[in-house]
């Protein structure tokens, strides 16, 4: 099926409900809350998308978007190649964005479309976590020199807190303590802080890293420059590491975290305090994790069962 939309009416009042305009100032609100870059950039790049397909299809005004446009634009996304992720993120941008809309002008005689258009599904199925032996395979990497120290330190502190690799490049010296193993994020997803640990093993990886740096940098971890170490820079870690490692498929920073998840559930903490440590608003991205562990339980059931080993 076609989403170019042939014959639409242009009806707007004389640019009142321009989309562009409220585009941009959708942006500078979000700009005004002080959202993290990432964020910021999320809205814009995909609210962009969003614009381009409204003005190929001579859309311009926001009275003119209908329930069948938005479904038509997720349809467009897919024919250009974007997966469910994809599509899921660019209809999250779009939908807090007509809300806003809707709360900001509170326009007359106009109903949200959005409210009308249901989130396409995602895959439900979990991204494999790293494991163990590929992280001790890659921490046998790590040589003794600056480099080396710190990328060791770099990869148990993300399994250690099942931090966001973009919160881990946020820490500063002054957010840690090395004595107790607390780890303050101050700069979490949603601007919301909240307290992680490292154990004995990633505190003393961490001192002898620390105590090779002589500058005066206030990050936590710096990159080949001198300066913070970048998400990119940090990737490019994992993927190097990786690479000597000689590992196929390569991790990527968010299956540590990933790991971090399911290893601490199988181990039998608490998932309140798991979902506290992780920074999830809610419990919804953990059942995916335990779904993963009452399998675990049923194959150990299935192997250790004492009525059927009984009769062995």
């Amino acid at each position: 099926m076609s989403t170019k939309i042939e014959n639409q009416p242009i009806i707007h009042k004389a640019g009142e409900d321009n989309l562009h305009a409220w585009i941009e100032a959708f942006l500078l609100d979000k700009r005004s809350q002080k959202l993290s870059t990432h964020t910021l950039k999320y809205y814009s790049v995909d609210l962009a998308k969003f614009s381009r397909f409204c003005e190929i299809n001579s859309i311009s005004a926001i009275n003119q978007i209908t329930p069948d446009i938005l479904r038509r634009f997720m349809l467009w996304m897919e024919e250009t190649g974007h997966n469910a992720g994809g599509i899921h993120g660019h209809y999250r941008a779009v939908r807090a964005f007509m809300l806003w809309y809707e709360q900001e002008s509170e326009p007359e005689n106009w109903r949200n479309p959005i409210h009308k258009v249901k989130a396409p599904k995602l895959d439900k199925e979990i991204l494999e976590p790293i494991s163990m032996e590929a992280v001790s395979a890659m921490v046998d990497t790590c040589g003794a020199d600056f480099y080396g120290i710190r990328d060791k330190a770099l990869i148990l502190i993300l399994l250690d807190t099942g931090a966001r690799a973009s919160e881990i490049c946020s820490i500063n010296l002054k957010d840690i303590d090395t004595a107790s193993g607390t780890v303050f994020i101050k700069h979490g997803k949603g601007r919301k802080s909240r307290i992680v640990y490292i154990g004995r093993r990633t505190r003393k990886a961490l001192r002898a890293y620390l105590r090779a740096r002589n500058d005066a940098n206030e990050a936590l971890f710096i990159g080949r420059t001198g300066e913070r170490l970048a998400y990119f820079g940090l990737a490019q870690m994992i993927q190097r590491r990786a690479d000597l490692a000689k590992m196929t498929p390569q991790p990527s920073c968010h299956s540590f975290r990933r790991a971090f998840a399911l290893n601490c559930l199988r181990a039998g903490m608490n998932v309140y305090a798991l979902k506290e440590l992780m920074g999830h608003e809610d419990l919804q991205v953990l059942q995916r994790y335990l779904k993963i562990t009452e399998l675990d339980t049923e194959i150990s059931h299935r192997q250790f069962a004492p009525v059927d080993n009984m009769l062995k």
